[in-house]
């Protein structure tokens, strides 16, 4: 069983060994959102996709790899993300939106029906009390004390 550094070491070789072997139309056809999509990486290497964010000598490599392939305009030039940028909710993602927003609703709706229901259980028992009385004049003709 290797240890981690000797697996990391190993990883590293891969990734350089990967690097290699693309051309510049290769690089183009795994860039997505204008970087090198990390999934395909992980898979043509053979390592998992975390080994690219864990292993400081690889994301170092690769961050110099997408650096010199913009440079070479196989990649887009970098989008940096300012303050104003990062405050607003993302257009892109919905599902992270509409999740907060659903979650909130559904939490709203059952305060709600707990309320009504608490509601609707004191109002049975006022009922109940009345149709007693009611009953109890209909049969006498008068009020119980």
């Amino acid at each position: 069983m290797a240890s981690g550094q000797q697996i990391s070491e190993q990883n590293v070789n891969t990734f350089a060994a990967w690097a290699a072997s693309k051309t510049d139309d290769d690089y183009r056809a795994m860039a997505s959102r204008g970087v090198l999509s990390r999934k395909e990486i992980a898979t043509e290497c053979g390592f998992a996709k975390s080994a690219l964010d864990q292993n400081p000598r690889i994301k170092a490599s690769l961050r110099e790899l997408e650096d010199a392939l913009r440079a070479r305009g196989v990649l887009p030039p970098a989008v940096e993300k300012t303050v104003e940028d990062a405050a607003k909710p993302l257009l892109r993602e919905p599902g992270r939106l509409r999740g907060a927003l659903d979650a909130e609703r559904l939490r709203r709706l059952e305060t709600d029906n707990a309320s009504l229901k608490a509601e609707v259980a004191e109002l049975k028992r006022t009922l109940e009390k009345h149709t007693i009385l009611s009953e109890a004049l209909a049969l006498t003709g008068r009020l119980p004390r």
